[in-house]
């Protein structure tokens, strides 16, 4: 086995999820993992901490997608930032990441710690979002309700794009959830 093969990261992911996908993320192991990707257990472990995380790697480089664009965004309306910040997250979700994507999300929404995981990723992503909001200066409460709605149009955007029959792009389904967010809102009449 190669110590360090070109690509071992990118193999280990791919073995990984197709592992989990046909035994289950449970009864797959680490050892396994490497096995099928052709490196050791070492070079594994200098590429993910568990098993779990081959499934989660790249969140950071999201989060930075996200709050990146917050604080170079040229709008200063707080909606358009937030706009910029999604349509910037884009860049993560390129077509042929979609097939990896769908397969992803089935084993991570067919286990409760995965899905818990998730969930603690978007909470994550959206404190981030509303401690960046903040630096441009949108004061609270709006800085953490803009950060999690933001992250709602993403999770509701990102079902759409990993349905089996959605064929558009992942920044047109974003503009129209959004879109839909803004004329839900202009329709919601105040308490009372």
């Amino acid at each position: 086995m190669a110590r360090w093969a070109p690509g071992a990261g990118d193999r280990l992911q791919a073995a990984a999820l197709d592992l989990f996908t046909d035994q289950g993320y449970d009864q797959t192991t680490v050892s396994q993992i490497a096995e099928r990707a052709g490196v050791t257990d070492r070079t594994f472990f200098r590429w993910f901490p568990d098993k779990r995380e081959v499934l989660f790697a790249g969140s950071e480089r999201l989060l930075a997608l996200f709050t990146d664009a917050v604080a170079g965004s040229p709008a200063t309306d707080p909606v358009e930032i937030a706009a910029d910040a999604l349509a910037a997250s884009t860049a993560f979700f390129a077509e042929e990441r979609r097939p990896w994507a769908r397969r992803r999300a089935a084993v991570v929404y067919g286990h409760p710690a995965l899905a818990e995981r998730e969930q603690l990723k978007m909470l994550t992503l959206a404190a981030a979002l509303a401690e960046a909001l903040r630096g441009r200066g949108v004061p609270e409460p709006d800085a953490t309700l803009l950060g999690h709605t933001t992250v709602t149009v993403f999770q509701v955007s990102f079902e759409a794009w990993i349905r089996p029959d959605e064929t558009r792009e992942m920044a047109q389904i974003q503009r129209e959830t959004f879109a839909a967010l803004r004329e839900t809102l202009g329709r919601v009449s105040t308490p009372g």
